[in-house]
């Protein structure tokens, strides 16, 4: 969480450039999305730490209380949502990509938004889960957010799905009744190409579709 005393708030989905300065004048830029419902004052970002690279570490380890750094944002106007928006939601998020889903989800609660939230949402293991209580927190309310979790690698052993990439059955069919269904994915760019291609299959207008993809920045 940092403190930014001139931060006005955001839509969730929305992310900042983070620039580090070091003593000799060396500097590194980054982009995180941002994780948490819009506040005044206020902003989380979730990083996850790349071996070898330069801001993550950082940020991870290294980062003390009281320690600055500069912020740039908010960034980004297509892959946002708001609680103006009342038709359904569908969040597709990849790894480390769940964090602006994350705030979306977020956003709703504080809004009290009564607008259907759907999450299918990718990891390796169910170590790699981030926001695991949360999302098991979420999980369990008659709060019109559905979350289904679903493990590449491997999975718990009782689990019906068998470990894998998401395939088509992972993902809900588009239902012309309830509306156009908003659908965000979020994650590494090839769970990205391969979601919003699978997200066709089902039906889902691709005018519907917001993507946001990561891949290798050095960290």
């Amino acid at each position: 969480m940092f403190e930014a005393p001139e931060w006005v708030g955001h839509d969730a989905g929305q992310h900042v450039d983070l620039k580090l300065t070091a003593e000799d004048g060396f500097t590194a830029q980054r982009s995180y999305s941002i994780a948490s419902a819009s506040a005044h004052g206020r902003l989380e970002l979730t990083v996850q730490s790349v071996s070898g690279g330069v801001v993550s570490p950082y940020l991870v380890d290294t980062m003390a209380v009281g320690d600055e750094l500069q912020l740039r944002g908010p960034i980004g106007g297509w892959f946002r949502w708001t609680e103006q928006l009342v038709e359904p939601v569908l969040l597709v998020g990849g790894g480390s990509g769940i964090a602006p889903l994350m705030a979306m989800l977020r956003q709703r609660a504080q809004a009290s938004s009564l607008a259907p939230f759907h999450l299918v949402y990718s990891a390796r293991t169910p170590d790699h889960v981030f926001y695991a209580n949360e999302l098991y927190s979420i999980s369990q309310g008659a709060n019109g957010v559905t979350v289904d979790l679903l493990y590449t690698r491997s999975g718990r052993p009782h689990d019906a799905r068998p470990a894998g990439r998401l395939s088509l059955d992972d993902l809900p069919a588009a239902e012309p009744s309830e509306g156009s269904t908003r659908v965000y994915v979020c994650g590494p760019n090839g769970f990205v190409e391969n979601a919003a291609r699978l997200l066709l299959d089902r039906g889902h207008p691709p005018a519907s579709i917001r993507t946001e993809r990561f891949g290798s920045s050095g960290g």
